[in-house]
């Protein structure tokens, strides 16, 4: 017997959480009886939502997305610029981690959900590479402050933080990259504002192994399988907490 969100997950339909919210908003049922939370069931059973049936997996994709600027990562129907729509893909796919609305770059979006799970827990470490520009010229004061970690207040959000140490290099006058292992809300747009400065461009140029290399914006593309292999393999080591999440 397995439990039927993750029958669902499996299935390539939705994460876990998710299947949970359908499973209490009753959208789900098993051979015509509405489903409860917690319930399992076993091999043979018929499982639909909102009255279509569950088929078989369709295998796990994993798509490496250039998100342009303007397209914001939402599956809110209202949104008419939502990634859902934008992307368009034949199967059910959603995105493993989140890029603002005035960000650009790699999006990485599958229907695993235990891949979304991992991908968007901080304590996960995974690197996030990114391109900024900014509106003043980069100093090696600005360079280690970013390094060393900023404290991060909005008495409006509830948000009281002191970032985690980052790898940061200059790459032009007024452009640097930088390294995080976690994903505070518009993250880098608030250390560059809480040191002085406003970004200009932001692009994210890498997620864990995957990286957006030649690339165009707006271009999708499914993930090689030796590419997934390797994202697959740092994921199941940060899970298991070999990685070193701290910046040399």
């Amino acid at each position: 017997m397995i439990r039927l969100n993750k029958y669902l997950n499996e299935k390539g339909v939705c994460s876990r959480r998710e299947a949970d919210r359908w499973i209490a908003e009753k959208k789900v049922t098993v051979d015509g009886s509405v489903a409860f939370l917690g319930m399992q069931i076993e091999e043979g059973q018929t499982v639909c939502i909102d009255g279509k049936e569950v088929g078989e997996s369709p295998g796990k994709v994993v798509l490496a997305v250039y998100k342009p600027v303007g397209i914001v990562c939402t599956e809110e129907k209202r949104e008419k610029n939502n990634i859902i729509r934008f992307v368009n893909y034949p199967q059910r796919v959603t995105y493993a981690g989140r890029l603002d609305k005035e960000s650009e770059g790699l999006l990485l979006m599958t229907n695993d959900g235990e891949l979304i799970q991992s991908m968007m827990r901080s304590r996960n470490g995974h690197e996030k590479e990114y391109e900024v520009w900014i509106d003043r010229p980069v100093t090696k004061a600005f360079l280690k402050q970013m390094a060393a970690g900023v404290r991060l207040v909005d008495r409006e959000k509830g948000l009281d933080a002191l970032t985690r140490p980052c790898r940061v290099r200059q790459l032009g006058e007024k452009r640097f990259s930088i390294i995080l292992t976690q994903g505070l809300n518009r993250q880098i747009r608030r250390m560059c504002q809480a040191l002085g400065c406003r970004v200009e461009r932001l692009i994210r140029t890498r997620v864990v192994n995957i990286t957006l290399d030649t690339m165009q914006c707006g271009q999708i593309r499914e993930l090689s399988e030796q590419e997934k292999t390797q994202l697959y393999e740092q994921v199941k080591k940060s899970q298991n907490g070999r990685i070193d999440r701290n910046t040399k």
